[in-house]
């Protein structure tokens, strides 16, 4: 552990975690999925599903990872043989794909930063028009990708605690300082309360099967599992540290945030009578109306610091999307880490470009006809995240029942937590691991190909 670098802290690794499961998952995709899914009915079945079906799974991983000291490939590979490391290469191919669909919305989130914040773009009259031409405008795409992905390098440069660690301890807090503050402003809106209520007060009519898909796809995604994510920060704990108060922490931190976000763009959506069911395109074209309509000082400084915060969350991930690959390349081919962090950078940035020229600027990306004309993005998006990870999660809980054994896993989770045989947490987390992941997140896999590929829904 002492070559491969390590968390210098308990509250290091939570930050660190935290901010990988905090991201555009949160600010970006989780409010418009409570706007299309039926508001507090989706926000109360998304709480559900993170602390009774993720958690477990999350619980999983970093226990993986610390008993084997190793990447996502090593560990699979060091506890159950070169066979089952396979699961880590898949993960680690997610990263890399997440990663480089991923850079490209960080760049959009950059951008608009800059327009709001010191350009016209609050002056535009029709948003959803300029948001097209902006995402199918190549060079400032292409420009403000490459700043956001080589700011991730120079981070996952410097290693695990100089790098990883100390910009999550610097990005996190700031982000609530700016989320915080943003919520104060936007709940003194006229008409603010009916945001609010759209999102906490749940309405029964609108569970179903759908809403109950979305929020787990959404928990599991936000929660940055099935990737390896988890497995590689937990190789970087020690034996001391208490895996269930600490994931239960990275869990609460990640709730939160999303939590906090949807208490912030409701409120903003609402006031302006706004449409909270815009989807994708709730942030960048329904919340600039929004900052238009507070005038041209007031719209730049709320405008500015919710594109700013959007930056940050989306920064806390990048930088574990990256540092899975680069463990494995420096664990298992004994590569040296600036080398591979500059190399993989370059990589994943020329296998994002077909998501870059998929919204407009080349009309093949844009528009793919073997996937029902979606775009290239969505296409990856849709593969590596809404049915890769479920099945991650899904042969990591295999994983654990059929070969480590959940003796072995209540093992590791007891070193740093003595209490933790014999209770009830325990009996919980092994029934979770052991029959409901598996068939939950199977069934889950197989919907989504069916649905993505066939248009049909078992669900």
């Amino acid at each position: 552990m002492a070559n491969r670098g390590g968390f210098s802290s308990r509250i290091g690794f939570i930050v660190a975690a935290a901010g990988s499961a905090v991201g555009l998952g949160n600010i970006w995709k989780f409010p418009y999925e409570v706007g299309q899914n039926g508001g507090a009915m989706f926000l109360l079945v998304y709480l559900i599903c993170t602390f009774l079906i993720c958690f477990p799974i999350m619980i999983g991983e970093i226990a993986i990872g610390r008993r084997a000291q190793k990447d996502a490939y090593g560990s699979y590979k060091s506890i159950g043989g070169k066979k089952w490391g396979t699961i880590g290469l898949f993960g680690i191919l997610c990263g890399i794909m997440i990663l480089s669909f991923y850079n490209v919305v960080a760049g959009w989130a950059f951008g608009y930063f800059l327009e709001i914040s010191f350009g016209d773009l609050l002056q535009s009259e029709d948003f959803r028009s300029f948001f097209g031409g902006y995402v199918s405008d190549i060079w400032d795409n292409l420009i403000f990708s490459i700043c956001f992905m080589i700011i991730t390098a120079f981070i996952v440069v410097k290693g695990v605690s100089g790098g990883i660690e100390r910009a999550s301890k610097i990005l996190m807090p700031m982000l609530y300082v700016i989320l915080l503050g943003l919520i104060v402003y936007s709940l003194t809106l006229d008409n603010a309360i009916e945001g609010i209520k759209f999102y906490l007060l749940p309405d029964i009519s609108k569970l179903n099967l759908e809403t109950i898909y979305s929020a787990l796809g959404q928990a599991f995604f936000s929660l940055s599992l099935g990737m390896g994510a988890l497995i590689t920060y937990g190789s970087y704990i020690d034996k001391k540290q208490n895996i269930i108060s600490s994931a239960a922490m990275i869990s609460v931190m990640d709730v939160s945030v999303a939590f906090l976000a949807g208490l912030l763009i409701f409120p903003l959506v609402f006031s302006q009578g706004q449409t909270p069911s815009e989807g994708p395109g709730l942030v960048f074209v329904a919340l600039p109306g929004v900052f238009n309509a507070m005038g041209p000082v007031i719209g730049k400084v709320v405008g500015g610091g919710f594109f700013l915060l959007l930056c940050f969350a989306a920064l806390t991930s990048t930088i574990s999307l990256l540092e899975v690959p680069v463990a494995y390349l420096v664990d298992e081919k004994k590569l040296p880490r600036k080398a591979v962090v500059w190399m993989l950078a370059a990589f994943i940035f020329i296998v994002g470009l077909p998501s870059m020229l998929s919204q407009g600027a080349v009309e093949s990306f844009s528009s793919l006809g073997f996937y029902g004309d979606k775009s290239f993005l969505d296409f990856v998006s849709e593969v590596f995240s809404d049915i890769s990870l479920p099945l991650g999660g899904c042969l990591m809980s295999i994983f654990i029942a059929v070969k480590w054994k959940t003796q072995n896993l209540s093992d590791e989770i007891s070193e740093g937590n003595e209490s933790y045989k014999g209770s009830f947490m325990e009996k919980a987390i092994n029934l979770i691991l052991v029959y409901v992941s598996p068939i939950l997140l199977g069934l889950i896999f197989i919907n989504t190909v069916l649905d993505k590929f066939f248009g049909i829904s078992i669900i």
